[in-house]
């Protein structure tokens, strides 16, 4: 039977962990970061790191990786988030360019301190694969090699269709583009493991702690993260709360919280495995408007991901992962199309999550030294890797430094906000409606890419 919910596989495959001791009642730090995911604790990271007496606490509202990071699809790539060519516009090539080798770089940083700090996180860096399967996704597929041609910070590769079915026996693969920047790993190992590994630099994880509001500081003043059990006041507040920003009052409507699902088979067979292929555990995508992505885990399973309700009216939030039937068996249905030899296999978990999505699509890193608040996050389901580097750029704003990453083009950046009620709900539901029903149309046969899909992406802001 398959289990529903319980916040993900990830974090099931080894038992939810006991609880860290919430927040006992006011407090005085010098940081304080709101959100135990990746970008909350990467920040503490490297700021315990570069500077040991800070006072470093994080409040998370349930437990460290609960959100995004312990949900994820495990995909440790190289991503900038919202697409290259806004940013070169605004930046130029020469700044987007630093920008992607950066994030390049930030996959190997994550690999490397994983290793310096014993974190098993079953992390392969056998790079990402995404897979034409029909005439029109093979005409986008000819577009963006045309792109990439121009980035070859990328080092993407063109395979046909043969040599893709080589890499992975998709079935109906007429080709598909190889990027080398791309690790697979276990989301919630890599999570758990940081945060046991900023606890280890001294650095406090209050769990159970609810910030209810985050209010600016100033002319000496201290800022202040709110909870239900008490206020920490902080010379810094970092808010790193992705796609549970909705909650807080004066962010209601900053981002959307997007709504993504994923299943995950039962360990395949030796024989199973020996007709799909798969050695080199890339990461998987095919390229539908309604898009999945796809790993090989580390005990043989196969996890893929897509959108199922895509939205929730109001911004409401899913909390423990309960992913409806029809998104569990239009994935399955994706699952077997892609890989008949895999048609009997057993579905063993189905959950859910949110992610941020900032009007404009692209992520951003922020921080305003004369109210001592700063955020980082709007990833669009993009930032495993990303909030390495957001971490990383977050330090270096915080301790006042003139660096390279805070130079990069998504830092200090503003998006303009999502529409009110019901105009966003509609408008979403409009859009991924046109996606499904574009996809819908190019699997029957269209050999060019659907107006839908196009008019879809022109309402949407990306």
């Amino acid at each position: 039977m398959t289990v529903n919910g319980n916040v993900s596989f990830w974090h099931a495959e080894a038992g939810l962990p006991a609880p860290r001791p919430a927040l006992a009642g006011d407090l005085d730090v010098d940081v304080a970061i709101v959100g135990a995911g990746y970008t909350g604790l990467w920040t503490a990271y490297y700021l315990a790191k570069a500077d040991p007496s800070l006072r470093i606490a994080v409040l998370e509202a349930r437990f460290a990786g609960f959100g995004a990071s312990g949900r994820n699809g495990g995909w440790l790539a190289n991503t900038i988030t919202g697409g290259r060519d806004g940013y070169v516009k605004s930046h130029g090539r020469a700044a987007v360019g630093d920008f992607q080798r950066m994030l390049n770089e930030t996959i190997d940083e994550v690999i490397d301190v994983a290793a310096a700090e014993g974190i098993d996180a079953h992390i392969v860096k056998g790079g990402e694969l995404l897979v034409a399967r029909n005439a029109a996704q093979l005409a986008r597929l000819g577009s963006l090699a045309n792109q990439q041609a121009k980035w070859p910070e990328d080092e993407a590769v063109r395979l046909s269709g043969a040599e893709t079915r080589d890499r992975i026996n998709v079935a109906g693969a007429l080709g598909s583009m190889f990027i080398p920047h791309c690790a697979r790993i276990h989301p919630a190992r890599l999570v758990r493991g940081l945060a046991r590994a900023v606890e280890r630099l001294g650095v406090t994880i209050h769990e159970n702690t609810l910030v209810t509001e985050i209010r600016a500081g100033g002319q000496g003043a201290p800022a202040h993260a709110v909870t239900e059990r008490g206020t920490v006041r902080a010379a810094h507040v970092l808010r790193a709360t992705e796609g549970f920003t909705a909650n807080l009052p004066q962010a209601h409507r900053d981002w959307l919280p997007m709504n993504s699902s994923m299943i995950i088979t039962e360990p395949l067979a030796a024989a199973t495995w020996a007709a799909i292929g798969w050695d080199g555990c890339e990461t998987l995508e095919d390229l539908a408007h309604a898009y999945v992505y796809l790993q090989r885990t580390d005990d043989g399973r196969i996890a893929i991901g897509g959108r199922g309700v895509p939205y929730r009216f109001a911004s409401r939030t899913d909390m423990d992962g309960a992913t409806q039937p029809g998104t569990i068996k239009t994935l399955t249905g994706i699952l077997h199309s892609m890989f008949p030899a895999a048609s009997t296999a057993r579905i063993d978990h189905a959950w859910s999550g949110v992610l941020g999505v900032p009007r404009d699509w692209k992520a951003c890193v922020n921080y305003d030294p004369a109210t001592g608040l700063g955020f980082a996050g709007g990833y669009v389901g993009t930032g495993v890797t990303a909030t390495n580097l957001a971490g990383r750029t977050l330090t270096d704003l915080v301790l006042g430094r003139d660096t390279k990453a805070t130079s990069m083009p998504w830092v200090n950046r503003k998006a303009r906000r999502w529409e009110p009620e019901p105009v966003r709900w509609l408008g979403v539901q409009a859009m991924y409606a046109m996606y499904h029903r574009a996809d819908r149309q190019e699997a029957a046969g269209r050999a060019t890419t659907s107006p839908l899909a196009v008019f879809a992406d022109r309402i949407s802001g990306r």
